[in-house]
């Protein structure tokens, strides 16, 4: 469904930064993971283009967008495409990191977010064994040089602890370890990590004013759950809710069902 001549750039104060831009009415941007770009949507984009205007953006260092050779923030990029757009209070939707820059965006540019939709991300959370032994092979790959096995561990992310990764249809794993390989393609190993977190998000999260809606996948990990449904507990207008029988990218794994329940609550708004 992706064309490379789909893709927009606009100059950010460093590099230029990629998005899609497709359809009309309220504004929608949807926020990928990490390592992942915007055809993390495939399955989004056209079906809420006929309602929506969809900005799906490549976060800086990810997919077709620049890499940083300074300090910056997502949220900051975020609003910055927004405003380049002229667009906004926008619906920000946003998947494991994406959730994290959505939460970060409302607290740091509140004026330009009209809702929230998070999945498997939000603020960080306590800490969960299986994240910290998926972490550590992940960069225990990545420190071997073992490229391959680090594309693996994206396969058991999406699974979640209670499956195994031959439980995610091989194409979800095949676009996952695509996304993946182009990210880190861009990337060496000696290369400093400029980006800025916002601090202090999980107390600030009672700070947001808009709907907010936790959408997990059921069978992602409890820690993950957790981080979206913190802030949708922490709002005046918070929901909750899962989609069955789905990992941490319940958009890939049951898109129909993800489509639908995010078309709902964008009609309450």
């Amino acid at each position: 469904m992706n064309d490379a001549s789909d893709i927009r750039t606009f100059e950010s104060h460093d590099g230029s930064l990629a998005y899609r831009d497709t359809g009309s009415g309220q504004p929608l941007v949807l926020l990928h993971a990490g390592f992942m770009d915007h055809t993390l949507w495939d399955d989004q984009i056209p079906a809420l283009a006929r309602h929506h205007r969809v900005i799906a953006p490549d976060a800086r260092g990810h997919g077709w967008s620049s890499n940083a050779s300074g300090p910056f923030r997502q949220a900051d990029d975020v609003a910055a495409l927004l405003r380049h757009l002229a667009v906004g209070p926008a619906v920000l939707v946003g998947v494991s990191m994406g959730a994290n820059i959505a939460v970060d965006t409302a607290l740091e540019h509140p004026g330009l977010v009209r809702a929230l939709v998070l999945s498997g991300g939000g603020t960080p959370g306590p800490g969960d064994p299986w994240i910290e032994e998926l972490r550590a092979a992940q960069f225990g790959a990545l420190g071997a040089g073992d490229i391959g096995g680090w594309l693996d561990t994206f396969a058991r992310s999406a699974a979640g602890p209670h499956r195994t990764p031959d439980a995610v249809h091989p194409d979800v794993v095949r676009r996952l370890r695509e996304m993946a390989g182009r990210t880190i393609a861009k990337h060496t190993a000696a290369e400093p990590d400029f980006n800025v977190p916002v601090t202090d998000t999980r107390t600030r999260a009672k700070e947001i004013s808009v709907p907010v809606l936790a959408l997990n996948g059921a069978l992602d990990a409890p820690d993950l759950i957790g981080m979206a449904e913190h802030v949708a507990h922490a709002v005046a207008d918070g929901r909750v809710t899962a989609v069955e029988n789905t990992g941490h990218f319940p958009n890939m794994e049951e898109p129909d069902a993800f489509n639908r329940t995010l078309e709902e609550f964008l009609h309450t708004l």
